[in-house]
C-alpha cells in the first residue's frame, strides 16, 4: 500500500552552504522510484508517495546519489504525513500566543530512550520551551531561534540521534502537499 511521505533534508541551502536546486532534487527522488514527488520552499523539504519499504529504500538511494552526484552528504529525516500530523497535533505550545514562525518541532531520527531525555538540560535557554515528545522535540522561541541554545547540536548530542527543525507554518505547508 502506497501513502504518502516526507523527507526533510538537513541543512540544504543554509547560509550559502549545500547548495541544491528544488528542481534537481525532485529529479533525483523520481530517478529513486519516488512518486508524485513534490518539494516545499529552498531547504530540502520532499513530498513523495511510496510504499513504506521502498520509501527507506529512495532515501538510501538518494542520500547516495546527493554525495556521489553533488558531493552533499546531509542528513535525511523521513516522516510519514500521518506521523508528521500527529507530531503537530501534539505540538504543545500553541496556546502560548506565539507565531508560527517561532514554533518549531525538531524531527528526529529514531526515538530518545528514557536516560538520554533525562540528559537534558530543563533551563538550558531561559524564556524558550521545549517538549520531548515520541521522536519529536516541539519548540517555543517567544523571541525567535536566531540567539537559541536549543539547537540541533544540543539535542544530537545529548540525544545520541541526527534531528532537523521545521517550524509549524512549513509543517502546515507540507502537509497540504
Amino acid at each position: 500500500m502506497t501513502k504518502r511521505y516526507i523527507g526533510l533534508l538537513r541543512g540544504i541551502n543554509v547560509g550559502g552552504k549545500n547548495r541544491l536546486p528544488m528542481a534537481r532534487l525532485r529529479e533525483i527522488f523520481a530517478e529513486c522510484d519516488a512518486n508524485e514527488v513534490a518539494t516545499y520552499i529552498q531547504s530540502g523539504n520532499v513530498a513523495f508517495t511510496s510504499s513504506a519499504k521502498a520509501a527507506v529504500a529512495t532515501l538510501k538511494q538518494v542520500s547516495a546519489c546527493l554525495e556521489s552526484e553533488l558531493g552533499l552528504r546531509v542528513p535525511i529525516v523521513l516522516r510519514s504525513a500521518d506521523e508528521m500530523r500527529r507530531a503537530l497535533d501534539a505540538h504543545p505550545f500553541e496556546d502560548r500566543g506565539v507565531p508560527e514562525k517561532f514554533r518549531s518541532i525538531m524531527f528526529l531520527e529514531r526515538k530518545p530512550t528514557a536516560a538520554q531525555r533525562r540528559s537534558l538540560d530543563p533551563d538550558c535557554s531561559a524564556g524558550e520551551e521545549w517538549e520531548v515528545i515520541g521522536s519529536e522535540v516541539h519548540l517555543c522561541f517567544p523571541a525567535g531561534s536566531a540567539r537559541s541554545k536549543l539547537t540541533n547540536v544540543y539535542f544530537d548530542r545529548r540525544l545520541e540521534t541526527i534531528s532537523t527543525t521545521r517550524n509549524v507554518r512549513t509543517v502546515q505547508k507540507l502537509l497540504e502537499l
